[in-house]
């Protein structure tokens, strides 16, 4: 069932990696079982949502099942009969798109998948047909079951028929699908033999009495043919299952203490894996590009020391993949597994990252060679991938990134390489580390470009060798592209170099004393006392002088000023109900938020140069926050960088809080008669776009709701949006408010399973897009209610999740030879269809082998036509079906044939004459094997 690597969380995971491990998971089954996998089992992820229905159903699968969602929606939903419902996509408005997405969905309509809780409404009843019975297991049911024999079958029998009787009546069909297991069951052989002898005594019985028990079959089945049942019983009632849209967010269970217990703080739980887990997955991503095409090319040129030095890496991609996919895991990204396991996870995730970008590093070396350079005699090819490095190292993975210094010689320019893997043209700020200031920046055609140098800081304290040079890099799409750094004389790039103005610059030594003051290459100003201001040509953007935090923001181009005041707060937790699962503020607190940061321990400096200005606040160890405009023409002025780093220290510092970063606003997003109920919207698995309306009495933890990649408020005339690196959890508690939850420290269990508090954080940074977009009238579906991102609002959001990857190139000769630009694809994408994966697919008999096709994966991102598109050189569709553009192919590949297929590969569709005639329908991800012609 369900035949994905893992059963996937559907909260805190991404589009890409949930994709990628149901692709793993079918290709594995398919290739080893020789099975296609027609039904879905999604029983124990902690609230269900809408993009798993669609991604099965993608795949070819018929039906799914689900468990875990609010208990007011199993009573909703059982007074109704609808358990089970066809679940339909917000954005399905046609036949087609209905077609194409709607999944039949039973709900299990009980509180658990466990017998007790599941063969009807009587859990001490339950309890009687538990059988099983382990040597030194003493269990509630061990006691209460007694084995099926001659002289108890009717009774027991009779007993069990009524649990199933209640349930069916649940149902318009009367059929009923009963679960037999739990945790951790059937690990001995013995439970096997006494569930399965047991049952089957019952079923006998039941099935030989067909008066006394109405005629009721009774047998062991399949989640397939259950679904073939309901069908068959509802064609013969003449009735179709209900619709649903939306989602089943926020879950809350009531079994515990009998009062509603919110499943929310997961969404946030240890935000550092959450962060690790999208690092690997943009390198894996990256990867697989780089290696589906370097591989293709080589054997299109007959280069077979090079193939076999990249079919060597296959293996290292595929665990890779598996590493990213088994951390999909409904208690693995979700920070709900004990402190020893998350580690586990983590060296897998580390593992992986390093292994990406080695793949990374040897497929761009191949594709940057010429091609009579892939096989040189003189050149060896066992050192490709030697002479492209990665500009970061990372010891371990607790240990953030840090940025490797580039030397540059005076007379010995050094190259760097930067990957784009996005389908379109991108503008993106390269940073480098530099042990001299004085270096220049030469573009790919050789022209010197604006460049900006900054100081680098350790701690509150300049360094003075070390040293920043930013640029502005104009990306084409899916290319390599080479930026040369050149020495030049001492002070002669002054216009470059960032003004600093502080308060206290001045370095000290460990007992906090002030050193003389830094003799240095940068004008270092005393702060002005009041507000700050910060500008671009596009925004300006006003700062509370003693927070140091955004308050306001103004387009220049309307002269509209919008309120958009940033605060740090934290919700105290309460002790043994807020945990790794549950979010609840503790209700005994004095106050309901507590003030986390200390004004003695401030410090605020401003730096600003030609490409960006920054104004950086430091509270001491907690927290640093960094908000950054940038100068140069094009869709980066647009927008509001703002970087956040968190450290709780060791604990217990930081006990019981879970501190969140809010904008309070002006933007009116409240509804009803007086306004006073916000919504606001969350992203849905970087999928699609899901309402939010406030409901006071569940209180904020009810209130908060899962973000993977962007949430956003907006009113009649304006829209703010907050884009994200990493999922978190998020709330709009009064109007005009967005709130994100950054980091949870909860010391006791919650009493949900995982045994232990959540005391292992790590150094976290966020990173977030903060966009203000003015909004025209409604058409369409939106003005059905259905809302969608903007274009420029998709394009800044996958330029966050995937950033380039930046080598730097080593060597003498043989580096001398690479190629300065490298272009994958013959045309750009189209401007709302991303490619989401070209994933080399494994050879069907030789599995340790890559195959000669790939599985190519484009989806359509549905953008909103009330705002403008700040997007340059990025052409829609041009024939309204989703159509690639004429002429689109892989520059550096021939292909043999392109052939649609089901989202996961199993399912082959027609042939295609060639890769342009690919067509994407809006909200949805195409996808096609495409095989590469070899020498």
């Amino acid at each position: 069932m369900t035949g994905g690597w893992v059963m996937t969380d559907e909260a805190t995971v991404h589009l890409y990696a949930m994709v990628d491990q149901l692709i793993e998971g079918h290709q594995w089954v398919k290739n080893n079982l020789n099975i296609a996998p027609t039904t879905g089992w999604s029983i124990d992820p902690f609230g269900h949502g809408a993009t798993v229905p669609y991604l099965l159903k993608a795949s070819g699968l018929n039906g799914t099942i689900i468990q875990r969602i609010h208990y007011a929606w199993k009573q909703w939903l059982a007074q109704r009969q609808m358990g089970d419902f066809i679940w339909r996509q917000n954005w399905a408005g046609d036949e087609d798109a209905m077609k194409a997405s709607d999944m039949l969905t039973h709900n299990q309509p009980f509180d658990i998948y466990s017998i007790k809780h599941s063969c009807g409404p009587h859990p001490q009843v339950c309890l009687n047909f538990d059988f099983r019975k382990v040597p030194g297991e003493y269990t509630d049911y061990s006691v209460k079951a007694v084995p099926i024999d001659d002289k108890n079958v009717r009774e027991k029998a009779d007993l069990l028929l009524e649990q199933y009787g209640r349930t069916g009546s649940l149902f318009p069909h009367n059929v009923v699908l009963m679960p037999l297991g739990d945790d951790f069951r059937y690990d001995h052989d013995i439970e096997w033999d006494q569930q399965y002898i047991n049952y089957q005594k019952l079923f006998d019985y039941i099935n030989s009495n067909p008066t006394r028990y109405q005629n009721t079959q009774i047998g062991f089945g399949t989640p397939s043919q259950y679904f073939k049942a309901i069908q068959e019983r509802m064609d013969q009632m003449d009735m179709q299952p209900h619709t649903l849209k939306g989602d089943f967010f926020v879950y809350s269970d009531i079994f515990s203490e009998g009062r509603p217990a919110y499943w929310s703080g997961y969404f946030t739980t240890r935000p550092y894996w959450k962060q690790l887990d999208r690092d690997l997955e943009a390198s894996l991503r990256s990867a697989e590009i780089l290696y589906t095409v370097a591989l293709g090319r080589a054997r299109m040129h007959g280069a077979n020391r090079t193939v076999q030095l990249l079919e060597r890496d296959f293996e290292r991609l595929v665990r890779a993949r598996r590493s990213l996919g088994l951390f999909q895991h409904h208690d693995a990204i979700t920070g709900t597994s004990k402190a020893f396991v998350m580690h586990d996870y983590a060296l897998k995730l580390f593992e992986g990252i390093q292994d990406t970008m080695t793949i990374q590093s040897r497929s761009a070396h191949a594709l940057l060679l010429p091609p009579a350079g892939l096989d040189s005699p003189e050149k060896p090819t066992a050192k490709l991938g030697q002479i492209l490095l990665s500009d970061t190292d990372r010891e371990t993975y607790e240990q953030q990134p840090r940025k490797v210094p580039i030397l540059v010689p005076h007379n010995e320019p050094r190259r760097v390489v930067i990957f784009n893997s996005l389908g379109q043209q991108r503008q993106e700020i390269v940073r480098v580390r530099l042990f001299s200031p004085d270096v220049r920046v030469l573009d790919t055609n050789g022209a010197t470009i604006p460049c900006q140098v900054n100081p680098v800081w350790n701690a509150s304290s300049m360094l003075q060798d070390r040293f920043e040079i930013l640029w502005v890099a104009d990306l084409q799409p899916l290319a390599l592209s080479t930026y040369v750094l050149e020495r030049i004389a001492v002070n002669t790039n002054l216009p470059t170099r960032a003004v600093v103005y502080c308060s206290d610059c001045t370095k000290k030594d460990k007992e906090g004393i002030p050193e003389a003051s830094p003799e240095g290459p940068f004008e270092i100003r005393k702060m002005q006392a009041g507000d700050i201001q910060l500008e671009n040509h596009k925004l300006k953007l006003l700062f509370d002088g003693r927070t140091g935090f955004l308050r306001a923001i103004t387009k220049k181009g309307t002269g509209r000023t919008t309120q958009c005041a940033i605060q740090f707060a934290a919700y105290p937790s309460a002790q043994f109900h807020s945990g790794a699962y549950l979010f609840m503020p503790d209700p005994n607190s004095r106050e309901p938020e507590k003030e986390v940061l200390q004004d003695d321990s401030q410090e605020i400096v401003i730096m600003s140069g030609p490409i960006s200005s920054e104004v950086v606040v430091r509270y001491g160890k907690l927290l640093t926050i960094v908000v950054r405009v940038f100068h140069a023409t094009g869709p980066l002025s647009e927008g509001i960088s703002i970087d956040t780093l968190v450290d709780f220290d060791s604990p217990p510092k930081n006990r019981e809080t879970e501190l969140f970063m809010r904008l309070v606003t002006d933007i009116s997003n409240g509804q009803g008669p007086d306004g006073s109920v916000p919504e606001f919207y969350t992203d849905l698995n970087g999928f699609q776009m899901q309402k939010r309306v406030k409901v006071e009495r569940i209180g904020i933890e009810g209130n908060y709701f899962p973000v993977t990649s962007m949430t956003y408020i907006q009113d009649g005339g304006r829209r703010l949006s907050l884009l994200m690196g990493h999922s978190m959890g998020a709330a709009s508690w009064q109007p005009g408010w967005l709130e994100v939850m950054l980091e949870r420290r909860t010391l006791y269990d919650d009493s949900r399973g995982m045994g232990e508090g959540v005391v292992d954080n790590k150094r976290t940074t966020t990173r977030l897009w903060l966009l203000l977009e003015e909004l025209g009238a409604a058409s369409g579906s939106e003005a059905e209610g259905y809302s969608r991102p903007s274009l420029f609002a998709h394009h800044m959001s996958n330029a966050l999740l995937y950033p380039s990857t930046l080598f730097v190139v080593e060597g003498g000769e043989q580096a001398g030879e690479l190629r300065r630009r490298v272009a994958l694809l013959s045309r750009p994408l189209p401007c709302d269809t991303h490619l989401l994966n070209l994933r080399t697919l494994a050879d069907p008999v030789y599995a340790q082998f890559p195959a000669a096709s790939a599985l190519l994966l484009l989806q359509r991102q549905g953008h909103s036509c009330r705002v403008a598109s700040h997007v340059p050189q990025c052409g829609l569709s041009a024939d309204g079906h989703g159509r690639l553009h004429p002429g689109t192919a892989f520059a550096e590949l021939q292909l043999r044939s392109v052939r649609e297929t089901s989202l996961t590969g199993l399912h082959p569709g027609r042939r295609l004459p060639a890769l342009d005639h690919l067509a994407v329908r809006p909200m949805q991800i195409t996808a096609a094997n495409v095989t590469f012609s070899t020498l």
